[in-house]
């Protein structure tokens, strides 16, 4: 799956039915190459949901079982938040200094929140080569 599919998604949840949020931004940790929580909007109690509280990410929306499972975000989210740690939009630079692209979009796999590739305006790299996210640049692992 990828960002951009996913963007503006409806939280739901299961114990109501009721939407409870709409994601607005992906929280990724480069270290762990992996989305550790999203950023919600249109919310009545936080605008943080950890992906360990997500029942299902699916095709049509994200499950989880209580608007309960939705509040502030704790200091290592935050320090993972804000403009300099989105992805898309920034260039794609190797760890030999050598300019790969744009990252137009991002991959990942629903069930565990872990980054599988990073489209690029020049081709697309394996999550795995992720190294770092900063206000300049995505830095990869030179081939």
């Amino acid at each position: 799956m990828r960002f951009s599919e996913a963007a503006g998604r409806k939280v739901v949840s299961t114990s109501t039915a009721d939407t409870v949020g709409r994601i607005d931004e992906f929280v990724v940790d480069p270290r762990a190459r992996a989305v550790v929580a999203l950023k919600l909007k249109k919310t009545a109690a936080g605008d943080s949901l950890y992906w360990s509280d997500i029942t299902a990410f699916g095709a049509d929306a994200v499950t989880v079982t209580g608007a309960d499972r939705i509040g502030p975000a704790n200091a290592d989210v935050v320090a993972l938040t804000g403009k300099a740690h989105h992805l898309l939009g920034k260039r794609a630079l190797s760890t030999t200094g050598d300019e790969l692209g744009k990252v137009d979009d991002v991959e990942f796999e629903p069930d565990s929140g872990e980054i599988t590739g990073l489209v690029l305006s020049g081709g697309r790299v394996e999550g795995i080569r992720l190294v770092g996210v900063g206000s300049y640049a995505v830095v990869v692992q030179a081939q």
